[in-house]
């Protein structure tokens, strides 16, 4: 009874299979250049007398906590050694307690239900995306691991089966990550930074084998759990079936998991989204050829001269930008009101509904308390803070690093980010000047063709350097995010990850939106009027184009959202299937052909097969991408009802193409723990609520939603005369000095000041800000109200485990 003793090397029997595998590589001497000067092979020779050194070190102490090991070398020309790594049963428990696994106590049946296949099933209605998956995983009521309560826990009197293959890797990356070779100040601890020395070459647990089924026929009970994952998540012909998410959970750990059921989640809600879009986008089609103004403007002919747009810009004719003012008209019409509002409300649903889901899931799959209980601290934490602490909630001691010195170095972090914000915007500045120069040469060129589409030519090459800078700077950026966020010293790998989160998305939020955000908001808005134009860095204050901002954002959406989602697409098809290959072809080219009465080998073992895949560097990506895009669908929809629907067709495609890199190009990743999708969630309350505020203030003053409203309800009713009211004429001084007369888009009277209908319209919009965003913030504290964060069946699951963990681990149970 009692903790067992922390285990010693050669305490267990040898084991049968391997956990973890660690591989190097070296070059034999004789295949060293034979031109390399002596000082490069004095300083290669040196490196590797190092590195042989610390592995040593780091493989005896492996040894000194109980670790078998079993070395196979490689066939490669640069030897490729590996290692097979295997925990025995006294090293497992020991360390199951130490980590605080939580071990079945009872088997229960799956309870995995889906909203969707609940409502088809109550209508009646064959469910197409339902689907039987072989060896679906059971739930369990569980509890912490102790091993004097062995005998209580579901399937301990079997020691191979007990601990789940990811509960296995768990234990072996914990050891791995935690053996110190060296001195703990010069970071010489786990092998986490042995790998980024090239001691080692990679770690990681295999795959349960072959991703291929072995026959077309084969039975689904004698696949593997892979070869199930491929076949019924992977497989592009399952694009419209639900995923098998506990399957998931079961190989690649619950951090997995919940990424791929948010994406789910997202990809399902955003189906009623996409629909309300597309209908309100058809509707402006419609609206389009029944616009007043709109024929009004294709009409006029040589009835509204305008201004030039330049010292040396001609005058040129309302009447040319026909094609571009109807465009405009798709937009911005009343349609945007409803569907602004709606989908505000539609990201607090969402946002709503994935809280209950993510809080049944969590206690589905044990980790309800995981960050604030049973989370420990990041191995590399442990090894450079400089003192111990007492911790409050769980009485253990703990390695401690002050607050007061991690808030000093976040401080001066925060600078750093600051810098690199200022660098965004210098990009952004540089970007609105090069479209200025760019309209103002094509508008004085003197061809009519490039006259009349100056404004949308430069805003669309614009909008693609604007692309093309986004892509750099966030490359840059990433890699000072991670180096900034490691020197803060954050004492979980929970709050190590939401700290270079938040770094990176306020960072990529500045990137991605500042240029939208001017183009909505401030583009057009200070410009000044004919004899007193707004002058920038000595160049003249962007208009909007004729068919109004509204326009311009939405093709900025469309060129940002859509291309960034073209190239991620592309490269997450192209460059995993090229990095392998070329990892195969470098293996296959280098290896050695067998000697005289050597017989060749067969087939590749499956640590060679593993080796040859790519190393999985974790979620962050991903969540970035899909964020960025719930921003764009949310915060600027009034601009581009469409995006949600874009958005959708690249999720159907996400979704496959996430799961295949994770099933066949990507060594399998440690099965790690997560509660939920972390700060994520905190990042997608307050992107829902800036876009209420955002589609508020584009209404107002972006859209011509408001003036037309003014106008037909003080003027006339079927908005005839609305051009000729929505432009001012050129002041009395500019007339003089160029000998002719123009207009221009404003309310202004005769000598440049305000009219009154300018101080009227900018009352209406203040006031509609104020009504629309106390509507739509009350409607969703409603449903905050009516939506429960925690479903009542799951708190009555968790009196229930409480209870039956009680009885089970109870001193005097008989």
């Amino acid at each position: 009874s009692g903790n067992p003793a922390r285990p010693r090397r050669g305490a267990e029997l040898p084991f049968l299979a391997s956990d973890f595998v660690l591989v190097w590589e070296t070059v034999p001497r004789e295949l060293m250049k034979p031109k390399e000067s002596s000082e490069n092979k004095g300083v290669r020779e040196r490196s590797a007398i190092i590195h042989r050194t610390w592995r040593k070190r780091f493989l005896d102490k492996l040894l000194d906590t109980g670790i078998h090991m079993e070395k196979v070398p490689g066939g490669w020309t640069a030897v490729v050694h590996y290692l097979l790594l295997s925990a025995p049963w006294s090293v497992l428990c020991y360390y199951a307690e130490e980590l605080q696994l939580r071990m079945p106590l009872q088997a229960l049946p799956n309870q995995a239900s889906n909203w969707s296949a609940r409502v088809l099933g109550g209508l009646g209605v064959r469910n197409v995306m339902a689907e039987d998956v072989p060896d679906l995983p059971l739930d369990y009521c569980t509890c912490q691991f102790k091993v004097n309560k062995l005998q209580w826990f579901l399937g301990s009197d079997r020691q191979d089966t007990f601990f789940s293959a990811t509960q296995r890797h768990q234990i072996l990356y914990e050891i791995l990550a935690t053996t110190q070779y060296g001195r703990s100040k010069e970071r010489e601890v786990g092998v986490d930074w042995l790998l980024s020395e090239n001691v080692f070459s990679a770690a990681f647990p295999l795959h349960d084998g072959p991703f291929k089924l072995p026959s077309e026929e084969a039975a689904p009970g004698s696949l593997n759990q892979r070869q199930i994952l491929f076949q019924y998540w992977a497989n592009w012909r399952k694009w419209y079936k639900y995923q098998p998410l506990d399957h998931i959970r079961k190989y690649f750990g619950e951090k997995v998991a919940f990424y791929f059921t948010w994406l789910g989640f997202y990809t399902g809600w955003l189906l009623p989204a996409a629909v309300v879009g597309t209908v309100v986008f058809i509707a402006g089609i419609f609206l389009m050829f029944n616009d007043v103004p709109t024929q009004e403007v294709c009409e006029s002919g040589e009835q509204f001269r305008m201004c030039p747009l330049c010292k040396s810009c001609p005058y040129w004719q309302l009447s040319s930008t026909c094609s571009i003012f109807k465009a405009g008209r798709l937009f911005d019409h009343g349609g945007t009101i409803f569907f602004s509002m709606f989908m505000s409300l539609w990201a607090v649903a969402f946002l709503e509904h994935w809280k209950r889901l993510n809080a049944a899931l969590a206690h589905r799959w044990d980790c309800s308390d995981f960050e604030d209980i049973e989370e420990r601290p990041r191995p590399q934490f442990t090894a450079m803070a400089p003192l111990t602490i007492i911790n409050p909630i769980t009485g253990a001691e703990e390695p401690y690093f002050p607050k007061r010195s991690r808030h000093h170095r976040i401080l001066a972090g925060s600078m750093v980010i600051i810098m690199m914000i200022a660098i965004v915007v210098m990009f952004v500045v540089s970007v609105i000047l090069y479209r200025v120069v760019v309209a103002i040469l094509l508008a004085s060129s003197g061809y009519f063709r490039f006259v009349a589409s100056a404004s949308r030519i430069a805003s669309v090459t614009g909008s693609v350097v604007n692309l093309f800078f986004i892509l750099i700077l966030s490359k840059i950026y990433i890699s000072l995010a991670h180096f900034l966020t490691k020197w803060e010293m954050h004492r979980t790998q929970t709050k190590y990850e939401d700290a270079f989160v938040f770094k990176v998305f306020v960072f990529q939020f500045v990137n991605f939106y500042s240029s939208p955000f001017y183009v909505a908001f401030f583009k057009g808005k200070f410009i000044g009027y004919p004899g007193n134009y707004v002058n920038f860095l000595g160049v003249r204050n962007e208009e909007c184009s004729p068919g109004g901002c509204l326009i311009e954002l939405a093709q900025e959406l469309l060129i940002i959202m859509v291309g960034k989602q073209i190239i991620n697409n592309t490269q997450e098809v192209l460059i995993p299937k090229l990095k392998c290959w070329w990892q195969k072809h470098r293996f296959d080219s280098s290896r050695k052909a067998p000697k005289e009465g050597e017989a060749a080998q067969a087939e590749e073992v499956p640590w060679e097969k593993n080796y040859q895949l790519l190393l999985f560097e974790g979620l962050f990506d991903e969540y970035l991408e899909m964020v960025m895009q719930f921003g764009f669908i949310t915060i600027f929809v009034a601009a581009c009802p469409l995006a949600p629907l874009f958005a959708l067709l690249n999720n159907w495609v996400e979704i496959r193409l996430d799961a295949q890199k994770l099933v066949c190009d990507y060594r399998r990743p440690v099965a790690a723990r997560a509660q939920g999708i972390g700060i994520w969630f905190y990042i997608l309350e307050v992107i829902a609520h800036l876009a209420v505020i955002s589609n508020a203030f584009l209404i107002a003053f972006t859209s011509d939603f408001l003036p037309r409203i003014y106008y037909k309800h003080l003027y006339d009713s079927s908005l005839r005369g609305y051009v000729n009211f929505s432009l001012a004429h050129a002041p009395q001084a500019f007339v003089q000095h160029h000998n002719s007369t123009c207009r221009y888009r404003a309310f202004r009277n005769a000598d440049g000041s305000f009219s009154s209908t300018y101080w009227h319209l900018l009352a209406i919009r203040l006031g509609f800000i104020i009504a629309f965003e106390h509507v739509v913030f009350f409607i969703a504290r409603l449903i905050q109200l009516l939506v429960p964060d925690i479903p009542e069946s799951v708190e009555v699951k968790v009196k229930r485990e409480r209870y039956l963990a009680k009885e089970a681990l109870a001193e005097n149970k008989v």
